[in-house]
């Protein structure tokens, strides 16, 4: 049985699939720290093993161009793409709060934030006090200290049933990856995979500290959970990246900052 089938079913089960988003993710985690630069080529054969066709790799990529996130040129008989410097912009952010390090301290102190929007109605965020130092400058009060209490019901109400839906599917996909993934091709779509499913979340969603997930939360500690398997299948991916195989030409080697990842992953 194909080791990608539940996690490719997965992907084309979710409505229209926007390849545009996929490629988005393949600059993300395989390509900005190996030269910034990824050859239709290389695309190819990466997305065609997870069932992408060639003709709808093209059009993603014309209206990534079109929308400024992209540039292209031509080498040889084929063309190289990168982000523009648009793209890059928008990059930093993401970037951090996608690889950031799981959290492995218990929190000895939270930071409760109220504020009031537009409706006249105040807006509560509990997280550690050590990850909201960046405090808004509008924010209306802030307080850190101790918590106390924290009933069953409140716990509750900060996992919403989106973000709970997406844990459940984040689930499904981890589980599917707990296999050989040792092919360095097959690795290589499972981390994008995963790293595609993980950016949606983490994006979308507040990260919510396992201190603070309801008893019956999917996944008590999601980022710990995804930092685990993308150590697991990183070597594997590397060698693909690093192959010149299949006509494909060799990305760089990877920078310092790829093993920086989740507080720490090994390329070999």
């Amino acid at each position: 049985m194909d080791p990608l089938a539940p996690l490719i079913n997965a992907l084309h089960s979710e409505g229209r699939l926007r390849v545009w988003s996929l490629v988005i993710t393949v600059f993300g985690d395989l390509v900005q720290y190996r030269g910034g630069e990824i050859s239709t080529a290389r695309l190819r054969q990466l997305l065609g093993r997870i069932g992408v066709e060639p003709g709808t790799l093209r059009t993603a990529l014309s209206r990534l161009g079109r929308d400024g996130w992209v540039e292209s040129e031509r080498k040889g008989r084929t063309s190289i793409y990168r982000l523009s410097v648009k793209g890059l912009e928008r990059f930093a952010p993401a970037t951090t709060r996608i690889y950031a390090q799981p959290r492995t301290e218990w929190v000895s102190k939270w930071a409760i934030e109220l504020n009031l929007n537009d409706s006249g109605t105040t807006e509560v965020t509990i997280s550690p006090a050590d990850a909201a130092s960046d405090v808004a400058p509008d924010t209306d009060c802030r307080v850190v200290g101790n918590i106390t209490d924290l009933s069953a019901r409140y716990r509750a109400s900060l996992l919403s049933a989106s973000h709970r839906s997406a844990l459940v599917a984040l689930v499904s996909d981890l589980d599917a990856l707990d296999g050989d993934f040792s092919d360095p091709l097959d690795a290589a779509a499972a981390r994008l995979l995963l790293i595609h499913r993980w950016r949606r979340i983490v994006l979308r969603y507040p990260e919510l500290p396992h201190e603070l997930m309801p008893i019956d939360s999917p996944l008590r500690d999601p980022r710990g959970a995804v930092a685990t398997v993308y150590k697991r299948i990183a070597p594997a991916t590397e060698s693909w990246l690093g192959t010149d195989g299949f006509g494909l030409e060799p990305m760089p080697l990877a920078d310092c900052g790829f093993a920086e990842r989740f507080g720490g992953v090994d390329k070999a």
